[in-house]
């Protein structure tokens, strides 16, 4: 039996009646930019997530992105990040003109180490960005401290967190701002490219609302140079209909993690493990594991689709070479990308599924 990385085909059956309906709508109504569903989803996930403001933007990039703009970051600052995360939270940053300043990982959760980010900070520190990988939240009362304490804004990247918490607090609502990408394999997906940002800051809200939108203050009276940035008011109707899912597709992953770790237990893995403090939604389900080129081809072989995230850390990349890092600066995270595999995962994935993918990653050892 094949296994697909991810299959929306359950998620999109349950939904498709009400998104018809509301894209026939969008259609009639000739509603296809900044339309009222778009206005109507920032509030349903404004009040999810329990902020004030969320402002729907074109991808997860341009919610980094115009977040930092919107806090005012630009050349001569200093932005830090995790060098183990997708390239985009890094070149969020660049955008604006700031320097990327990376920092490791811990082992345990592959999230921003706060022990080691007060080494980073300078006086030209303007923002911290923890990234919240894989569907698990950083060590957010930690980085809030040290950030605090040195008068630093902390911007969450919550791409891959939606709907997860930290000691009761929902991703994205403990900084100044969240970013959220609706990438169609997120938690939360559209059916194209998405994103948000989050926040109870007015100031912040108001920034990038203008920023998305040509900077403008009326139809032709434009404050700054702003962006095209806006969701699109089809994605829009799409979150809204699976956003009163998500809660109960995030369990369905717990309860798929649950066979994992029932059915890989006693292999030569690692498995992800949640802290005791956070929950954790397993957006990915990565295992680490020695050989895993010789393991990935024998998983290919019995139609299993299995992925790296991330196979090189940012610090490491041609892109960012004029950083002036090299091989060994950051060893966790480099540790972690030559161990990491990321096995299929989806809310609807069945014990059967699980079982196929053990099976089969037995017969590689």
């Amino acid at each position: 039996m094949s296994v697909p990385f991810i299959d929306f085909t359950e998620q999109n059956k349950l939904i498709r009646a009400q998104v018809d309906a509301g894209l026939n709508s969008v259609i009639e109504k000739a509603s296809f930019i900044m339309g009222p569903d778009v206005k109507k989803f920032e509030d349903e996930f404004a009040a999810y997530c329990g902020v004030k403001y969320a402002v729907g933007v074109n991808s997860g990039t341009d919610a980094l992105y115009l977040a930092l703009a919107g806090l005012g970051v630009g050349p001569g600052d200093e932005v830090i990040l995790p060098t183990y995360t997708f390239i985009a939270t890094a070149l969020c940053a660049s955008y604006t003109g700031a320097q990327v300043k990376f920092v490791d990982i811990e082992e345990a959760s592959y999230n921003m180490d706060p022990a080691k980010l007060e080494k980073v900070i300078t006086k030209k520190t303007k923002v911290i960005i923890p990234v919240h990988l894989y569907g698990q939240m950083a060590n957010m009362d930690e980085i809030l401290a040290v950030a605090n304490k040195h008068g630093i804004a902390v911007l969450e990247d919550s791409c891959q967190a939606h709907g997860t918490r930290y000691k009761g607090h929902r991703s994205g609502s403990m900084g100044i701002g969240g970013c959220f990408s609706f990438y169609p394999t997120k938690g939360l997906g559209g059916w194209g490219d998405g994103g948000i940002v989050v926040t109870s800051d007015e100031k912040l809200a108001h920034m990038v609302q203008m920023l998305r939108d040509y900077g403008r203050t009326d139809r032709y009276a434009h404050k700054f140079k702003g962006h095209n940035s806006r969701l699109d008011t089809l994605q829009a109707v799409v979150l809204s209909a699976k956003l009163p899912h998500l809660d109960k597709w995030n369990e369905m992953r717990k309860v798929v993690a649950g066979f994992y770790a029932k059915h890989l237990a006693g292999l030569p893995v690692i498995l992800p493990k949640g802290q005791a403090d956070r929950e954790h939604v397993y957006q990915t389900y990565a295992i680490r594991l020695k050989d895993r080129a010789r393991v990935m081809d024998n998983l290919k072989a019995k139609g299993i689709t299995a992925l790296i995230h991330y196979p090189i850390p940012i610090h490491l990349q041609e892109a960012y070479v004029d950083a002036g890092f090299k091989q060994g600066d950051f060893p966790v995270s480099e540790k972690i990308c030559d161990e990491i595999l990321s096995l299929p995962m989806f809310p609807h994935m069945t014990e059967a599924q699980v079982i196929e993918v053990a099976q089969a990653l037995k017969e590689s050892f």
